[in-house]
């Protein structure tokens, strides 16, 4: 068993192994190579984010979903580098839109230079995406469209909030499923389609994407409270300090709703106190990483892996069928 890219993927065949590394390698070479400017201050602060690393989660899965086609077909690595950059181009706004110091262990672009300079690398990134989708057809344009609708449509949900009478979990699935589901099932749908697999395979593919993604954000909530800056790369809580109700913080509520316990008000006051204060989001962070509502956000982690897992079931047995189920088990492992 060997390990497979930054995300630590174990995968058992040889050649599976190979036909990945070597994909993700031409990616990282297509993000530089796509992150130059003849500005050199550009070139600096578009790659300040490739260099510093991550997962290549969405690389990864273009790769593997490419093993139901031909994995060489020439579509498959720039459609790969389209997913990519669009998602770290959305780093940088997010980075502004939270406030956040840090990203991937390194100082975030917004606190590096300032919001002016990570708003408009995050634009030059779209906009580099945008050149080398072109080339991959009118097909692949719509779909990244679409996709980035979604994406800005789950955003602007979780800015706004959820409508009178909206059960606030339901509303955040629908703003997981748009912020992170819709560039996630790119990845496998661009994966299966530029290898010129089945549309039935495509289907399965792109259904596992907006699953596993949705599975993969819930991690994500879980290790915001749960790590060290060391673990997750991002300062713990930024989201707790902006306000955000993100999985755990949804569960309390809906633990006080329904027991009313007094403990369970108080930490549910606190959450909804000034955490700008270093000393009082210490304390809720404490707080919040030792409560059962970190545990059920945990348990929805999992079933939306297992959900991922269950889709994949019409695919013929194979290698990369299995490193994708050990994908769903990798995300949940991420959450603890």
């Amino acid at each position: 068993m060997t390990v497979v890219g930054p995300f630590g993927l174990s995968v058992r065949d040889q050649a599976l192994e190979a036909d990945v590394q070597a994909g993700l390698t031409a990616v990282e070479e297509g993000l530089l190579e796509a992150t130059k400017s003849e500005v050199p201050f550009i070139t600096e602060a578009a790659q300040h984010l490739v260099r510093a690393g991550g997962k290549r989660f969405r690389p990864l899965l273009v790769m593997l979903a490419a093993q139901f086609g031909d994995p060489y077909a020439p579509g498959i690595v720039p459609s790969a580098v389209v997913v990519e950059l669009t998602h770290l181009a959305t780093l940088y706004h997010d980075d502004v839109m939270d406030e956040a110091d840090v990203r991937r262990g390194v100082p975030s672009a917004n606190s590096r230079w300032d919001n002016s300079v990570a708003v408009l690398t995050g634009d030059f990134l779209f906009a580099r995406a945008s050149h080398i989708l072109a080339d991959l057809g009118p097909e692949a344009v719509r779909i990244q469209a679409e996709a980035f609708e979604r994406l800005v449509t789950g955003q602007i949900l979780e800015t706004a909030g959820p409508r009178d009478g909206r059960d606030p979990v339901d509303h955040y699935m629908d703003v997981l499923g748009g912020k992170t589901g819709s560039l996630i099932a790119v990845a496998g749908r661009f994966g299966a389609m530029m290898s010129g697999a089945d549309e039935t395979v495509v289907d399965v593919l792109t259904q596992y994407g907006e699953r596993l993604g949705v599975a993969f954000q819930l991690a994500d909530d879980v290790l915001d409270i749960a790590s060290d800056s060391r673990e997750s790369g991002k300062t713990p809580g930024t989201d707790l300090r902006e306000g955000i109700p993100t999985m755990p913080v949804l569960r309390l509520r809906e633990r006080v709703e329904r027991l009313g316990l007094a403990e369970d008000i108080a930490l549910s006051e606190l959450l909804a106190s000034d955490l700008t204060d270093d000393d009082r989001h210490a304390e809720a962070l404490a707080k919040l990483r030792v409560h059962p509502a970190l545990d059920q956000a945990r348990r929805d982690t999992v079933r939306y892996a297992e959900d991922a897992r269950a889709t994949l079931a019409p695919l013929p047995e194979c290698d990369a069928k299995s490193a994708l189920v050990e994908l769903c088990d990798a995300v949940v492992h991420r959450a603890g």
